[in-house]
């Protein structure tokens, strides 16, 4: 792959606000972030959009993609679920001058860091307790108990994997959690942060 920009990884347990974050970050043009969209082998839920939320695959066409070295990272999540990072995207996005950012869980994100660690920052994002992220979990509506309890097994071995990230943000607080990541990604680019320029001089 053809580097270009800068790679910024969100990962976290399912329910801790790392979308939230990412959304936020997106949002500030000096940042200049383009969001590289997954593909999954799950059906699609509610009302997610090829393309805008992920590229959805047939199982088959997954593992099709997975034969020929399409993906910078995939992984079956959960059996028969597949989630990876084309490696087109990431061209895709680096072809237009901006630097990518990624929602994506732990397994994956560290992938990432492994393979490009001179232009990765990789940060994971901590929930209050694993009790908090049951509660969020529950609140979304849109997930069986039975599914919500394995995303709470699987949280419990994701948060072990806290140190081996660049940074850990705990968003306890969302307001602080998102001037902390814009803070953080601003200083990784070489940018001031917007919320530093609109600040009155003394």
């Amino acid at each position: 792959m053809k580097q270009g920009g800068k790679l910024i990884i969100f990962s976290a347990p399912s329910g801790s606000g790392k979308t939230t974050i990412v959304r936020h970050l997106l949002a500030q043009p000096e940042l200049n972030l383009a969001f590289s969209v997954s593909a999954t082998s799950r059906e699609c839920r509610g009302e997610e959009k090829e393309g805008n939320h992920y590229y959805f695959m047939t199982l088959s066409e997954f593992k099709s993609h997975i034969k020929n070295d399409d993906f910078l990272e995939w992984e079956e999540v959960y059996r028969d679920n597949f989630y990876g990072t084309l490696k087109s995207e990431v061209e895709r996005l680096w072809a237009e001058g901006k630097n990518v950012i990624f929602d994506i869980d732990v397994a994956g994100g560290l992938r990432i860091k492994k393979k490009y660690p001179e232009v990765t920052l990789a940060v994971f994002v901590k929930p209050p307790s694993v009790d908090e992220l049951k509660i969020r979990l529950k609140k979304r509506s849109t997930e069986s108990e039975e599914k919500i309890n394995m995303r709470i097994a699987k949280a419990s071995v994701e948060l072990a994997t806290a140190p081996q990230f660049d940074k850990i943000i705990k968003n306890y607080n969302l307001e602080e959690a998102l001037k902390e990541a814009h803070t953080m990604v601003a200083d990784y680019i070489g940018v001031t942060p917007s919320f530093e320029k609109d600040k009155p001089t003394k």
